[in-house]
């Protein structure tokens, strides 16, 4: 297993070993539950800067909360509403700013300044979507939306 302190390097190379230890987590475990939980908890470890990682699961038309680490979450979400619901209903990653200049946020944290949303998506399904905020403008870079895109791929082959 890597540790927090082996994330030295580059942010691409620190998310190659995230990566890899999310692999490893995941291999041999097939419970949806378990894997969404160590994928959220491993994020959590290897993010700055964030006050929630987590996962909410589609459930019809609408998004429900799953595993997370963080303050308590809004449970439902309909899909087209906040970043979440816009992202699971386009399908495509959300990277906002400011989360105040979004249209229709959603605000389960006050403390939230910025958020990535991305899509997890198998076989054409969306199985729901990565959430993660945090309470600084701007946290999220283009180095992160596709890094993070990367860990989603992975993580559904195992959903």
């Amino acid at each position: 297993m890597f540790t927090v302190e082996m994330y030295k390097g580059t942010k691409k190379e620190q998310y190659t070993l995230v990566h890899k230890q999310l692999r490893a987590l995941l291999d041999g475990e097939t419970n949806q539950i378990a894997n969404l939980s160590n994928a959220s908890s491993l994020l959590n470890q290897f993010l700055d800067r964030t006050n929630w990682v987590g996962f909410y699961l589609t459930d019809k038309d609408e998004l429900v909360l799953g595993p997370f680490q963080g303050l308590p979450a809004c449970v439902r979400i309909p899909f087209g509403k906040g970043v979440c619901g816009t992202s699971a209903s386009e399908r495509k990653t959300m990277r906002v700013e400011d989360v105040q200049a979004f249209p229709g946020h959603i605000a389960c944290d006050a403390a939230s300044q910025s958020e990535i949303v991305v899509p997890l998506i198998k076989n054409g399904r969306l199985l729901g979507v990565l959430d993660i905020d945090s309470p600084v403008k701007s946290r999220f870079d283009e180095t992160d939306e596709k890094e993070l895109e990367k860990f989603a791929a992975i993580l559904t082959e195992y959903l």
